[in-house]
């Protein structure tokens, strides 16, 4: 014997129908009656027994014609048509007739005195007062009172089933000498398997009397030997056993509206009344619409709570996902959002399991059970919310931390199994009254060994340890927002960086062909610019100075154009080129104009060459020399510079051209398709260049004639004693600056590449300064600076542009020469060491 014993009772063949109405079973088309309860040949007035009779002949044509036409608008079995006040015998009848696998089923019942209009009327008086209520605690309290003021039950209760199918009544109206079974809870064995499913076929269920008696079907099966299928019957009979229930609890009269929500039975609406009670039609119709309309409003209900969890936690992931954003690590960002998670779900808990690493928040189970919790998850979890209020039936040990985690709700995070977020309650001990001792009790008698239903109603308490409070609907409404929002936060930052990735690795291509492009054209350059063949009364010494001014000038201009990402300002580079002359000479007249990078290239060479004749042969090689220059945007965009000089030696056009010459007349049509006209009057040279426009960058304000600021002086410093520390990691760069530091007068020198080379030398004797390359290949020189400040020995830096990044702000003070640099900028940074006037950057000039 186990509980399926009630489960196999086949409740929908009964065999019987309640005997205060007539049931008769026809064939289709022909309508020729197959079956009838014993009781219809004396109750409708039949002249003789109507099994195999054509119904037209006991009841009339026009009768059956009107059923023909009531069954032909009644599309399920589900809603049978209903015919009222239908003479027939001596009496009228109430009718309701459908269909079922080829079998007509026609049912009578005694007619009522009710108007016509009076289910219309009853169901929109109930209706009208329940559209309204849509909080959960009024909606108990108020449904089971209007039902019971218009129906006139002893009592009405409204069951709510959990997710085990037991029971708990959580409304209740009743007449005042009555116990209440307010909050007590019912077994699910209460209501068979097989009950449940006809609960949902056919939503209203009236038992006129439990004691009365039955009328039987006959004959009991057809000729191929089955039962008549009564699901859809109103006037089913009832299993003995139900009705043995009923008269244990004093009940005489019953009816039960089915509440459906999603498919599911969600509850019952169970009234009682303690004498036998016949529903009129009416009635009965008025409740089934009525319970229609419940269904309907608790699903909306439903849905508007299951809309605003979803909103308060698309809310939070909204923000959340901003927020994610600005993260680079989204799993430290999920770790860090646990306090937020945890308002979402009403819990004392809440943890996340994310790649084998757990993060609690609040009360949760010990550390050392979550690899275990989360291997259990991983074969129940699946791909969707689960929720438990008792994990010890998941994990026997469980109960050794009830008190910090008896329930959890499971929220998978990937889509294989093993990343969940946990929703933890704490155990709360619960006193549940159920109605009567819910343990089921065997019996043998007339109907062979069974599962008696209980005697006592009684309230019987038991005490509940282990579990947490239940999760409800909302909870995991909520927890199934946060599923699908938490995955797209993962998903989400999983395209970020898959596309961040992408465009990294385009990025770097593109740099990485930038950059070989950019290398190229300036090898290209250079190999041009040492190719050129000197002028035939230049000195070789002559010769590589103005190939090393060059080379510098090209050297500055690519360093302008990387810093600033793309070109920058022509007033900018007349100063760097003109900064090594007396700037008492020069003038310069004209607003920031920007030039890209390939017009600020071109004219770093020119302005250079420009000035480069000028100190030479010019204004700039006499004391008295003047040089004006001034440079304008035109109206069509374009820009003009003219470079006017006077005051110096008389000039000559040059007989042949030389490099610089072809320079100066070609490269801007050239390169720029702009103009360059060089005049060489007596007076001095004047020069005319037009950029076009297309070259330009942004124009900024005008300035007010301005001259160029007078770079200090690079007379020689006296150096004999002084010892010196380089640290280059280039041998080439090394053997360059040696030499620099013996023409500026340095003796003593030692010449390291790595910084550990140079602490060394440091501790072994410590120089008078330092020249520290700032990036050295496999590492940086700070904690040689950082020894170096230690013992007060000054140093200055010598980086390429990138490099002064790696420079912390603590030695922004510390002077800075640019790769490549001179002599003459070596010595005037040595200067400002020496001279404790350090500033924050050395440019290199020619």
């Amino acid at each position: 014997m186990d509980l399926t014993t009630c489960d196999r009772e086949p409740i929908h063949i009964p065999g019987s129908i309640q005997s205060h109405g007539v049931l008769i079973a026809c064939s289709g088309g022909d309508m020729r009656v197959l079956r009838c309860s014993d009781n219809a040949e004396q109750a409708l007035g039949l002249a003789s027994d109507p099994i195999g009779q054509r119904l037209a002949d006991l009841v009339g044509e026009a009768l059956v014609h009107d059923l023909n036409n009531a069954l032909a608008k009644s599309s399920t079995p589900r809603r049978p048509s209903l015919m009222r006040s239908i003479p027939l015998g001596s009496r009228l009848w109430d009718i309701a007739v459908h269909a079922q696998a080829g079998t007509v089923i026609v049912e009578f019942e005694a007619a009522s005195a009710d108007a016509p209009d009076s289910t219309l009327e009853i169901a929109r008086a109930l209706i009208a007062r329940t559209q309204s209520l849509v909080e959960p605690k009024t909606f108990s309290q108020s449904v089971p009172r209007l039902l019971q003021a218009l129906l006139g039950y002893d009592r009405v209760m409204l069951y709510e089933f959990a997710a085990d199918d037991s029971g708990k009544v959580i409304g209740e109206a009743k007449v005042p000498h009555l116990e209440s079974f307010l909050g007590q809870h019912f077994p699910a064995a209460d209501i068979p398997k097989q009950a449940r499913e006809l609960y949902i076929k056919n939503t209203i269920r009236v038992i006129s009397d439990a004691s009365g008696p039955s009328s039987a079907i006959r004959p009991e099966r057809d000729a191929s030997g089955e039962p008549l299928d009564l699901s859809y019957a109103h006037l089913r009979s009832v299993s003995p056993i139900h009705l043995e229930y009923l008269r244990n609890m004093g009940v005489g009269a019953s009816m039960s509206i089915s509440i459906i929500v999603n498919g599911r039975l969600w509850g019952l609406l169970a009234c009682h009344h303690y004498a036998p009670k016949v529903l009129t039609m009416a009635q009965r119709t008025a409740a089934e619409l009525y319970g229609d309309f419940l269904s309907l409003h608790l699903t909306a209900m439903h849905h508007r709570r299951r809309a605003e969890a979803s909103i308060r936690a698309r809310v939070l992931l909204d923000k959340m996902l901003a927020e994610m954003s600005f993260q680079h690590d989204v799993e430290q960002f999920l770790r860090q959002s646990l306090p937020t998670i945890s308002t979402l779900v009403a819990c004392d808990g809440v943890g996340l399991w994310l790649n084998g690493v757990w993060t609690p928040y609040g009360s949760t189970p010990p550390a050392a059970v979550m690899p275990r919790l989360a291997k259990v998850m991983s074969g129940l979890a699946q791909n969707a919310v689960m929720a438990t209020h008792a994990l010890f039936d998941l994990m026997p040990n469980a109960m050794a931390f009830v008190a910090e985690a008896a329930g959890a709700l499971v929220v998978p995070l990937s889509q294989l199994p093993r990343d969940y977020l946990f929703f933890f309650r704490k155990e709360k001990i619960q006193t549940l009254e159920w109605g009567g001792d819910p343990n089921k009790t065997y019996a043998s008698g007339p109907m062979g060994d069974r599962l008696s239903p209980r005697k006592s109603f009684a309230v019987w308490k038991e005490i509940v340890k282990g579990q947490s409070d239940p999760w409800s609907e909302d909870d995991r409404t909520t927890a199934e927002a946060l599923l699908t929002g938490l995955r797209e936060v993962i998903l989400r930052h999983t395209e970020v960086l898959a596309a961040e990735r992408k465009r990294a690795e385009v990025r770097q291509r593109i740099l990485n062909d930038e950059l070989n492009h950019r290398v190229k054209n300036i090898l290209a350059l250079i190999k041009s610019l040492v190719n050129q063949k000197p002028d035939d009364r230049e000195t070789l010494e002559g010769f590589m100075g103005s190939l090393r001014g060059r080379i510098l000038a090209l050297s500055n201009a690519h360093d302008q154009v990387v810093r600033s990402e793309g070109g920058g300002s022509l007033r900018q580079l007349l100063m760097a080129e003109l900064s090594p002359y007396d700037a008492n000479q020069i003038v310069l007249d004209g607003p920031d104009i920007g030039l890209d990078s390939r017009a600020y290239s071109v004219m770093a060479l020119v302005l250079h060459e420009l000035a480069t004749n000028a100190a030479k042969y010019g204004a700039l090689s006499v004391v008295g020399g003047k040089l004006e220059i001034g440079f304008a945007a035109e109206e069509d965009g374009s820009c003009t510079i003219r470079w006017v000089e006077s005051g110096g030696p008389r000039v000559r056009s040059p007989t042949r051209k030389g490099f610089g010459s072809v320079l100066l007349d070609r490269s801007v049509p050239f390169d720029l398709n702009g103009t360059s006209e060089v005049v060489y009057g007596e007076s001095g040279v004047s020069a005319t260049i037009n950029i076009p426009a297309r070259f330009l960058m942004e124009h900024l304000p005008a300035r007010e004639p301005g001259t160029v600021e007078r770079q200090p002086s690079a007379d020689a410093i006296d150096f004999p004693r002084s010892s010196a520390l380089l640290v280059e990691d280039q041998l080439v760069i090394a053997l360059d600056v040696e030499e620099m530091l013996r023409g500026i007068g340095v003796e003593t020198f030692v010449t390291v590449a790595t910084a550990q080379d140079a602490l060394k030398a440091i501790t072994h004797s410590a120089p008078d300064f330092a020249i520290l390359d700032v990036n050295l290949g496999h590492g940086t020189s700070l904690s040689v600076a950082e020894e170096l400040i230690r013992l007060k020995v000054p140093f200055i830096f010598a980086t390429g542009y990138g490099d002064s990044t790696m420079i912390p702000a603590a030695m922004g003070a510390v002077p800075i020469l640019r790769k490549p640099y001179t002599e003459d900028c070596l010595r005037e940074a040595l200067r400002r060491v020496v001279g404790a006037d350090a500033k924050a950057d050395v440019d290199p000039a020619p």
